[in-house]
């Protein structure tokens, strides 16, 4: 099996509440997105293990900041999600600030997979935090996720309409399935050339 294909060799390091209470790594790539759309998974496959990042039917429970390890590559960060999340205002309301000193103060990081839901399209949300992420001028891959969820005979039209509200071309989006494994190889391939 090639090497750009294999499962990342992923290993839980550390949680934290503050990028300054993570270890110093060279490079690092990270995935955000909502609550619920499927990052935990999609880090699970990556990995081909299914229980390394909690995968929960309940919005919201990646609620810091996670970091995993892999010996042949880049460490990769799974950030809380953002946008509804059945978890106390107080709690949700300490997330944007974690999620944002993370982005702009971890000199590491490399690329930033923004994910979107791939059955119902960019939300607000998503949007939003593309422009952020857009005005801050850092590296983003989009990532529509739930492939599997999107009936075929819509695909071609799902595919132009998400790409449109992400202000991109349809060839801009790497479509994911967590569950069916496609386009799983494509991404440990780009987290691999991020190393």
């Amino acid at each position: 099996m090639a090497k750009s294909s294999s499962p990342l060799q992923l290993t839980f390091v550390k949680s934290a509440t503050d990028v300054r209470d993570l270890p110093f790594t060279q490079v690092e790539v990270a995935m955000v997105g909502r609550s619920n759309v499927g990052k935990s998974s999609l880090i699970n496959a990556l990995a081909n293990h299914r229980q390394l990042a909690h995968v929960s039917t309940t919005p919201g429970r990646t609620q810091l900041l996670n970091l995993f390890e892999q010996p042949d590559g880049p460490f990769v960060m799974d950030l809380p999600g953002y946008g509804y999340a059945k978890v106390p205002d107080r709690l949700r309301s300490t997330w944007q600030a974690m999620i944002e000193g993370y982005l702009l103060e971890r000199e590491s990081l490399r690329l930033i997979f923004t994910l979107s839901d791939g059955e119902i399209g960019p939300t607000k949300l998503d949007v939003g935090l593309l422009d952020w992420v857009r005005s801050h001028e850092l590296p983003i891959q989009i990532v529509a996720t739930k492939l599997d969820k999107v009936k075929a005979t819509k695909l071609g039209a799902r595919k132009q309409e998400l790409a449109a509200a992400c202000g991109v071309t349809t060839a801009d989006v790497l479509w994911v399935s967590a569950d069916k494994g496609t386009g799983i190889q494509e991404m440990r391939a780009l987290i691999r050339r991020m190393g």
